[in-house]
């Protein structure tokens, strides 16, 4: 499909809409045929032949026109706003659902500002087309060639006066739609970037503030602002060179028409009243000329948004589910990853990864920075698919799951916390919305929350502010902890989650996930206490297993996790194990 049938068939349930509002449309340009007549009757027979008992009707016939014609177009104008209001919605729900569809990978490529923009621009100028511009140029081309045919009706010399500036304007506007094309891209192009630049900044506000870097930080932005208005400019030069020749159209054909006209009224080819009434129709004629280059710019902005909205929603995701996928409500947890690795463009991420799990265990991650601890659990969510080998979950291939099956049945608490501009009592839910009070404050318990959110103003009922400002970095990891922990899910996977708080809040939280009853735990540490007590500990380093084991076993290695837990604790001979 390609962008503009995409586009319109958004429009198909609203065809008998369009259908109602178009010959209301054309009804109206109908209607202005009978004031240029009734200006030609009044010079003729009203004024030369002096029947004057004929005035009264005349005058009640052109006001009854003029009050038909503004409120039929008063209606279908409502007609096309509405629809345009409708057709967008349903095009603003249809985009937002596919960005929900893709995968990490699709935003690890694509800025978020890029993407808000496709949201509001260019949805903007869809709407603009469907609601405004649509029926201008039915109603243009509709008026046209009415004057045309009414010309012809009194001298079909004085319409082919007017049909030779047809081609030529013809040919402008197709010049002009060449032109204004490549202008209108970049417009997009920049808009977006001056859109992603201010969310970035608006989100790091924070870091620009620590490092004084605001008259930096302005001056980048006013060197995107100033390359969004070129390219506005240069949009608008393109049109402005144009836009004259457009007018020069409309005054030759005026010229042509009083001239012409004139000389035939002298010559007694045609009457006065009939001069009068094709003078009537010369604004028919002259608006579209005028008008032309305008509503050209408004179609290439229509057309250059709709393919960029289509090139975000055209992209398949990287994970899809099979047909006929496998659902289950709850899982075991039994966790298998065979021969397992993860490549991306600059290499090897994960190597021959090899481990069982048996439900209900406890596994211990460690390793040093870009070791691929993370990428190992983002796997396991199925936010990515290995490139060779098989995750299996309760002897099941990841890939043979529904996906929202899946990780409902995972609850993952990252270092990097996200909170949304909400009640504290709605994070935690965010996962299980249809929870009781009692099982939220349960789970804040059991992640040591509890303590500090009572101790707030309006406790559970605490607005945290967007990205959880206002929360300190350990406040933000319980919480996420105990949504996470709601969920009551079968697999519990905690990336660094206790990296923000004290030793003694970790340990209170680290003896509190002993009595979570039978689910299988993976634990991302730095530290070694977050880690000890697990059933068995991968260590990880360059993207392979290079050790595993319990607590007891890696010390007697002398290996990698021997250095880390000397490091950390001090002399290994010294510290009783």
């Amino acid at each position: 499909m390609n962008p503009m049938k995409w586009c319109l068939s958004f429009l198909k349930e609203y065809r008998i809409r369009y259908i109602i509002a178009f010959t209301l449309v054309t009804i109206v340009a109908l209607c202005f045929i009978i004031n240029p007549i009734i200006s030609g009757i009044i010079i003729d027979e009203v004024i030369i032949s002096g029947r004057y008992e004929i005035l009264p009707l005349l005058i009640i016939i052109f006001v009854a026109v003029t009050i038909i014609r503004s409120l039929i177009k008063y209606i279908y104008i409502i007609i096309f706003e509405r629809t345009s209001q409708g057709m967008l919605f349903k095009m603003r729900d249809y985009v937002y659902r596919r960005l929900l569809e893709q995968d990490f990978s699709f935003f690890n490529k694509n800025r978020t500002g890029d993407l808000m923009s496709r949201q509001t621009g260019d949805m903007e100028a869809i709407r603009h087309f469907v609601a405004y511009t649509i029926y201008n140029i039915f109603d243009n081309i509709l008026l046209f060639l009415i004057a045309i045919v009414m010309i012809f009706t009194v001298d079909y010399r004085l319409a082919l006066c007017i049909i030779c500036v047809v081609p030529l304007t013809a040919l402008t506007t197709v010049k002009q739609l060449k032109a204004i094309k490549p202008a209108f891209h970049k417009i997009r192009e920049q808009f977006s970037n001056l859109t992603a630049f201010v969310q970035e900044n608006i989100g790091g506000n924070r870091v620009i503030k620590a490092f004084a870097r605001e008259d930096h930080e302005i001056m980048k932005f006013n060197k995107q602002n100033d390359a969004y208005s070129e390219a506005e400019i240069n949009a608008a030069m393109v049109w402005r060179k144009y836009v004259p020749i457009f007018e020069f159209f409309v005054a030759v054909s005026t010229i042509v028409i009083y001239l012409a006209g004139g000389i035939m009224v002298i010559n007694g080819y045609i009457s006065l009243g009939e001069l009068v009434m094709v003078c009537g129709y010369i604004w028919m004629i002259n608006n579209p000329l005028r008008m032309a280059g305008w509503y050209a710019n408004d179609y290439q902005r229509f057309v250059t948004s709709v393919e960029k909205i289509f090139s975000t929603i055209d992209v398949e995701p990287n994970i899809k589910e099979l047909e006929g996928p496998y659902s289950i409500p709850k899982l075991k947890g039994g966790v298998v990853f065979r021969d397992v690795t993860y490549t991306i463009e600059s290499g090897k991420v994960l190597k021959d990864i090899n481990f069982t799990v048996l439900p209900g265990q406890t596994v211990g991650i460690i390793g040093a920075t870009g070791a691929g601890k993370s990428t190992l659990m983002n796997l396991l969510c199925r936010f990515y698919d290995p490139t060779d080998g098989d995750i299996l979950i309760d002897r099941v291939n990841l890939k043979n799951y529904d996906l929202r099956s899946l990780r409902g049945n995972i609850g993952m608490a990252m270092q990097d916390v996200f909170l949304f501009s909400d009640t504290i009592e709605g994070n935690i839910a965010y996962g299980n919305p249809g929870c009781t009070f009692e099982e939220v404050k349960a789970a804040a318990a059991i992640a040591n929350a509890d303590d500090f959110i009572m101790k707030m103003p309006e406790q559970y009922d605490t607005i945290v502010g967007e990205r959880g400002v206002g929360l300190s970095g350990g406040q933000k990891q319980r919480i996420s902890l105990a949504r996470a922990l709601l969920k009551d899910p079968a697999i519990v996977i905690l990336d660094d989650t206790t990296s923000a708080v004290d030793m003694e809040t970790e340990a209170i939280i680290q003896d509190s996930l002993k009595h979570l009853g039978e689910r299988t735990a993976f634990i991302i540490a730095h530290r070694i206490s977050s880690i000890k007590d697990a059933d068995q500990i991968l260590v990880l380093d360059g993207g392979m297993i290079v050790e595993s084991g319990t607590h007891e076993e890696l010390l007697e290695n002398h290996s990698y996790y021997y250095k880390v837990f000397n490091h950390q604790y001090g002399e290994f001979d010294t510290v009783e194990n």
